[in-house]
């Protein structure tokens, strides 16, 4: 008797969506077809031409599927290979010259590959840049998702004025979202952003930046990761977090040669002058689903910024923060008692409640929704955060 077999259902093709391109123009090589449907497996290629007065900002597809419902690829370059292996969109976006023609642009400085993934930051420099301070970002998605490109708008803005030289950093994602045997915990993504930072400053002098002087910004996720590196700085050692009771101490994922965890502490605490934590959670109470579960209050207070506070007379820590009014993630009950913690301590503190802004609204992606919001409430409170930091750092 024949062996019983079951087909296998292998879609031979898939539909491609072109989209309407703003401010300049791109190829798909070979056509798409009239009814948008393109075989399996089939490579394009995508070369992407801007208008004058006009940079690439990037060449990417985009899928059903991820954290947020939708994915995006990109590539920074003016050509860019997709294989089809899924409905997508394809479509480039482009940015006026006077953003990036004064720019620097170095993408995936790797600084630590402590798990599957290679850690990496951007920089922006201004040209011709000389000690100026840096802005550092950490990007927000739920500890969970995105990575430094979703922070590049921010950063060309922050670089404006050749004022800063930015970095825009990534970091693991909770938990074994990153295809890590072990889970990731939370402290350790704070130890990546410790290792970035160090990373930076080692090679601050290539970037034409003064590693003394630091603004740390970020924001939904990446308002906590940035306020922790703001706040626990001092928490940085090499005794382990948690391995003994009540000691938690943050090990950076990357250590320079020859620097001494100690001598990395102070570096990053002495460096880091202003933060700038963007509609985040401060508290591990607004956040416990992202936590380990045997994680208990001591370890929710080690990677609480609002358990940490410091008084100004023991180190000031000026803060800039904003959150949306809309904004149906973060509420103003999560962020008002951080707030109020930071002027009790004399810290000075800015707290911007942004009229009709919802969440993440310093995200920047290829969707004409998502842009288009960034140009509404991200460019202006992005030139008020800058303001905020030559208020200390100039």
């Amino acid at each position: 008797m024949a062996a019983n077999t079951k087909a296998i259902n292998v879609q031979e093709s898939f539909k491609v969506t072109l989209v309407s391109p703003e401010n300049g123009s791109y190829t798909v090589s070979p056509e798409i077809p009239e009814d948008g449907m393109v075989s399996s497996g089939t490579e394009l290629t995508i070369q992407a031409d801007p208008s004058d007065g006009f940079s690439l900002d990037a060449i990417y597809y985009t899928y059903k599927g991820g954290m947020w419902g939708t994915t995006s690829v990109e590539n920074f370059t003016n050509t860019m290979k997709i294989t089809v292996d899924k409905d997508m969109s394809i479509g480039a976006t482009f940015v006026d010259d006077d953003l990036v023609s004064n720019l620097n642009v170095m993408h995936d400085v790797v600084y630590a590959k402590p798990g599957v993934k290679s850690l990496k930051y951007d920089v922006y420099s201004p040209k011709g840049a000389e000690n100026l301070p840096l802005a550092i970002i950490v990007h927000g998605g739920g500890w969970s998702s995105n990575n430094e490109d979703i922070m590049r708008g921010l950063a060309r803005e922050l670089a404006k004025g050749n004022r800063y030289v930015v970095a825009s950093i990534d970091y693991r994602w909770v938990n074994q979202l990153d295809g890590d045997e072990e889970p990731n915990a939370m402290h350790q993504l704070i130890e990546d952003v410790f290792g970035a930072i160090a990373h930076i400053q080692e090679h601050a002098a290539r970037y034409g930046a003064d590693p003394s002087k630091i603004a740390i910004t970020g924001d939904s996720a990446g308002g906590h990761l940035s306020a922790s590196a703001a706040i626990l700085s001092p928490m940085i050692g090499d005794d382990g977090f948690g391995r003994a009771n009540n000691v938690y101490e943050f090990m950076p994922s990357y250590i320079p040669k020859g620097k001494t965890v100690a001598e990395v502490k102070k570096e990053i605490t002495d460096a880091i002058k202003v933060v700038a934590p963007s509609y985040g959670p401060f508290s591990a109470s607004d956040f416990k689903q992202f936590m380990p579960e045997q994680a208990g209050q001591d370890y929710f207070n080690a990677v609480s910024p609002a358990a940490h506070v410091p008084n100004v007379t023991d180190r000031a820590i000026p803060h800039f923060i904003v959150r949306g009014t809309q904004d149906p993630l973060i509420s103003n009950e999560v962020v008002q008692p951080y707030v109020e913690d930071l002027k009790e301590n004399g810290q000075t503190v800015e707290y911007i409640q942004v009229e009709g802004a919802g969440h993440a609204f310093f995200d920047w992606k290829p969707d004409a929704q998502t842009r288009a919001t960034f140009d509404k409430y991200g460019v202006p409170y992005a030139e008020e955060m800058k303001s905020f930091f030559d208020s200390v750092l100039y």
